[in-house]
């Protein structure tokens, strides 16, 4: 058994700490590595087409924010250690198929063992630095473990458009989309001999809770509308986040050609975040935990108008600093993507500070367990809103091939149009966000009201 974390403030941890957070930087690499190019490997190389690609990666993306509360239990029933040589088998089964086998059977089977796989990793790893830190330090523990996903994520992004470029010029018979999936199968692998040989139990703990309380616990979440609404409302914010990878990759390279480089534009994000969250997190500290939302929730939109935008620049490329050239839909891609780190510096602190409040006195661990939700419902949602978008408005190559010639030159005329959807999806997110403040206000002081009432011996008012 590893130390026990110091007490006090301290940037010691035991060694197990570090090393959860290199495998998870590992694993955030294969995932993010993977993911960035997932939708496009399905259209170009599997044979799905727009709108089924978009149905099953958004059901993946859904099942992995939503399962981890189930896969928590088995890690606490089997223990870390076991948990994780588990689920980076899985991931590497996952990762190794899809790249080795383009067929549609193999895509669906290779995408529900990574889904699998990674929702035992979320509650390990986020557990385990938990458990190696008191009450006092957890905060830079966890701050470490989140700059190992923002390093894992940068990084995957970073290498896969190298790794396609270099293996479509090469020719070897197995394709670039291919050979980021195998990339992922051995960043996954790498996880696996890093659990084997150096990650240890640092506590074995017995799940005290029942797969029934587990679902009576979110049949209850589920019931309380008030949460509920919040929960869809920030989740038409991350509904845009997600379309990084829903939407932006297909749309780049369909638009702008193969040649482009979407991984490292999505790099954008992560850059942002790294860079702006301590800041601004700083400058809000005195607003109120709404306030920030609704900042978050005002400026997500600028980043979905901006790339509707692209197409008032022309097509000739740009020259930066005279040192590089962007094509126009490049360059508000970045700008778009920037918006989009700063909306979420803004929002991400805030939100389960403000969604506690939301919970009943008494409940609220049991509904903090749940706000997970908000991803599973924006990552169903946004993904199979992409594929119906993108069928309509950028259609894949296949589809375009297929048309009458002149319908074929003008096939992608409109396809800024669909940024203009997600414009709309970030203001009505903003309009809901008030309401949903003013009415709760109105029903917290109505309550209120009736509490003081009947302390003075008055009568209350019904509610």
């Amino acid at each position: 058994m590893d130390e026990k974390p110091e007490t006090g403030l301290t940037w010691k941890f035991p060694k197990v700490f570090w090393v959860a957070n290199t495998i998870e930087l590992f694993e955030r690499a294969a995932f993010y590595g993977m993911f960035i190019f997932v939708s496009h490997y399905f259209v170009q190389e599997v044979g799905f087409s727009d709108v089924t690609s978009k149905w099953i990666t958004g059901s993946f993306g859904c099942l992995l924010y939503f399962m981890p509360t189930f896969q928590g239990m088995l890690a606490d029933k089997i223990g870390f250690r076991s948990a994780l040589l588990l689920a980076f088998s899985l991931l590497f089964a996952g990762y190794g198929l899809l790249g080795a086998i383009p067929e549609k059977w193999a895509a669906v089977t290779a995408l529900t063992l990574v889904m699998l796989g990674g929702a035992i990793v979320k509650p390990v790893i986020s557990g385990t630095a938990a458990m190696c830190s008191d009450e006092h330090n957890r905060s830079r523990a966890m701050s470490l473990f989140y700059m190992a996903v923002n390093i894992g994520s940068f990084t995957g992004k970073s290498v896969v458009d190298p790794i396609r470029f270099q293996l479509d010029e090469m020719n070897l018979g197995i394709s670039g989309l291919q050979a980021i999936n195998l990339y992922a199968a051995a960043m996954a692998l790498v996880a696996l001999v890093l659990v084997f040989f150096a990650y240890r139990n640092y506590e074995r703990t017995e799940s005290k809770r029942t797969l029934d309380e587990v679902l009576s616990g979110l049949i209850t979440v589920c019931c309380n509308l008030r949460f509920l609404s919040l929960i869809i409302i920030v989740g038409g914010f991350w509904a845009i986040q997600v379309q990084l990878y829903a939407t932006m990759p297909q749309y780049l390279i369909r638009v702008v050609g193969n040649f482009t480089a979407p991984g490292w534009i999505a790099n954008v994000n992560p850059l942002v975040v790294v860079i702006l969250v301590v800041p601004i997190t700083y400058l809000v500290r005195k607003l109120s935990p709404v306030a920030s939302i609704g900042i978050g929730l005002m400026i997500i939109p600028l980043s979905a108008l901006s790339v509707a935008l692209a197409p008032q620049l022309g097509t000739d490329r740009i020259m930066i600093l005279g040192l590089f050239s962007l094509h126009p839909l490049e360059l508000m891609l970045i700008i778009g993507i920037a918006f989009q780190g700063i909306a979420e510096c803004f929002l991400s602190p805030r939100f389960l500070e403000y969604a506690s409040k939301q919970a009943p006195p008494g409940e609220v661990g049991l509904y903090m367990g749940y706000s997970h939700l908000t991803s599973a419902f924006s990552w169903g949602f946004g993904f199979v809103i992409s594929g119906y978008l993108l069928d309509r408005w950028c259609p894949a190559p296949d589809v375009v091939a297929a048309m009458p010639a002149e319908a074929a030159a003008h096939a992608y005329d409109h396809a800024h149009y669909i940024w203009y959807f997600f414009v709309g999806v970030g203001v009505l997110a903003f309009l809901a966000l008030i309401a949903f403040k003013i009415i709760t206000d109105r029903i917290d002081a109505r309550l209120a009201d009736n509490a003081r009432k009947a302390d003075d011996g008055g009568q209350a008012d019904h509610v």
